[in-house]
């Protein structure tokens, strides 16, 4: 299994490890609920250093992402971010990714751990019809730790270790800084639906900056969170996940991503099929359900609408919030627009649901 710089601080705090894709992650620290209402209500710091980072350069590079992504990175300026998608020929996802512009010929994909690989092979194999030498794709994640601070205090810990006003960092921007006396990048966004910074370090000072940031934010109740709080935060907010809301098999336009496949920019790749797929009609809808009755929601599911299965969970947990089940389901498109009686099937036995607008929380 693969180990993150930090494998052996996690195991000293008796985290809770496990393999996910490939990685010895930690699950959870101190418990998951515990975890998940420290960020909700002060701060938590997440190890996030199996994400990969291919980085894009060149004089093609912004011709050549505006054409493998899906949606229009022409919008973005320097120090900007951009949420976007790698998309197939027949519209299925390669991956969803995070696409940082330095400059209009610098640009640094973030992408999920276990697709690196696929991702990197699959933007090669797209350079062919560039004839531009200078156009270069790296994977850099090797070189790179990665550590998410997320919470309503992330802001009052972070800003004292750092020279960078961060009241001046918007949403989805980013900036070089140094931070506790490490040179790096400080990015705000994440993936919890509060507040915060993901902080691009060299591979080599990630344990320093997380002792830095621990020893900072301890006093304002931050706490190291595991892959399961993470999940739980997500979900709360209706986010999708690779292999669950979003695959080969689905289409961003099914797993409510419209909002960036921006099919009115010009020709990407998957674009025909999208652009067929929404005038025939997007057969299936990502939706939102709660359970009215107890019980846990886990993926793949059924889900029964008027007594008939018309689609899967492809997300499950109890809400640590709301202390009730949810769930994100893909469904059939005319039973999220009409159904009016849902229920889960968990073990056999059809548990109640009503359909909520996301986010949950």
């Amino acid at each position: 299994m693969k180990k993150t710089p930090l494998n052996a601080v996690h195991r000293q705090l008796k985290a809770r490890m496990v393999d996910f894709g490939g990685w010895d992650m930690p699950v959870q620290y101190s418990g998951v609920i515990a975890e998940h209402q420290a960020v909700r209500t002060a701060a938590g710091l997440f190890d996030v250093s199996h994400m990969g980072e291919i980085e894009v350069s060149g004089r093609s590079a912004q011709e050549f992402l505006q054409y493998v992504t899906t949606n229009d990175l022409t919008k973005l300026t320097d120090g900007q971010v951009q949420y976007s998608a790698l998309c197939y020929e027949h519209g299925g996802v390669v991956d969803d990714l995070t696409l940082y512009r330095f400059t209009g010929e610098r640009f640094m994909l973030c992408v999920n751990a276990a697709n690196i690989s696929n991702d990197l092979a699959w933007l090669l194999s797209l350079t062919s019809s560039y004839n531009d030498t200078d156009l270069m794709i790296t994977d850099s994640s090797d070189t790179y730790g990665l550590l998410a601070l997320q919470g309503p205090q992330a802001q009052p810990i972070l800003a004292p270790l750092t020279s960078v006003n961060l009241d001046e960092l918007s949403y989805y921007h980013f900036t070089a800084a140094t931070v506790a006396g490490i040179d790096l990048l400080i990015s705000r966004t994440g993936y919890t639906g509060e507040d915060g910074f993901e902080l691009y370090c060299p591979a080599d000072s990630t344990v320093m900056l997380w002792q830095a940031l621990m020893q900072a934010g301890s006093p304002l109740g931050l706490m190291p969170c595991g892959l399961g709080a993470r999940d739980t935060l997500r979900l709360e907010k209706g986010y999708a996940l690779y292999g669950h809301e979003i695959s080969a098999e689905i289409l961003p336009l099914e797993a409510r991503l419209g909002w960036i496949t921006k099919l009115d920019k010009g020709e990407f790749v998957g674009r025909a099929a999208l652009h067929k797929a929404r005038e025939l009609g997007i057969p299936r809808q990502l939706i939102g359900l709660k359970l009215t009755v107890p019980g846990v929601p886990r993926q793949g599911y059924p889900v029964l609408c008027d007594g008939r299965e018309v689609g899967f969970v492809t997300s499950g947990t109890s809400s640590p919030t709301l202390k009730q089940g949810i769930a994100l389901a893909l469904v059939d498109s005319q039973s999220a627009a009409t159904g009016k009686s849902w229920q889960i099937e968990i073990r056999r036995s059809a548990k109640d649901a009503e359909t909520v607008s996301l986010p949950f929380v």
